[in-house]
């Protein structure tokens, strides 16, 4: 998907993204995140952070967003919006690019006081590790 037929879809992702933060699970961080994906098809998820007592056990939104939408059998997703509490571009950490990178975001929207911040997954993740260096791997030694 092009930025510009991305753009008619912005709007209602960042609004999403914002319903999804008002259920936001963080009683120790209080750092609510609320996060949208948009697969080839137009449908959005999604998700929100998840801090449970044993932090490692929690998730980010936008993983949870993904899974969503893989459990209802989504496997390429085109774009993710994230939204959090400071008013500024919130980029998803380096666990959820990698795994946006998995499957297929071109895109991350980062709404702030005043704009929205639009940035290729390329540009996050240069070097991204993916499945064609798994395939390269498995042939290797035998």
């Amino acid at each position: 998907m092009t930025r510009e037929e991305l753009e008619k879809y912005i709007p209602l992702m960042i609004e999403k993204a914002k319903e999804a933060q008002k259920n936001s699970y963080a009683p120790f961080s209080h750092f609510h995140v609320g996060a949208s994906v948009l697969t080839e098809d137009g449908t959005i998820f999604t998700g929100t952070n998840v801090e449970p007592p044993v932090m490692n056990l929690g998730i980010c939104a936008e993983r949870l967003a993904v899974y969503k939408g893989i459990s209802e059998g989504y496997r390429k997703f085109v774009a993710v919006c994230v939204v959090g509490p400071t008013g500024k571009a919130l980029p998803p950490c380096g666990a959820c690019r990698q795994i946006l990178f998995d499957f297929g975001v071109e895109w991350v929207i980062m709404p702030y006081d005043g704009g929205t911040l639009i940035k290729s997954m390329n540009e996050l993740l240069p070097g991204a590790f993916s499945e064609d260096m798994i395939e390269t791997w498995e042939g290797h030694g035998s």
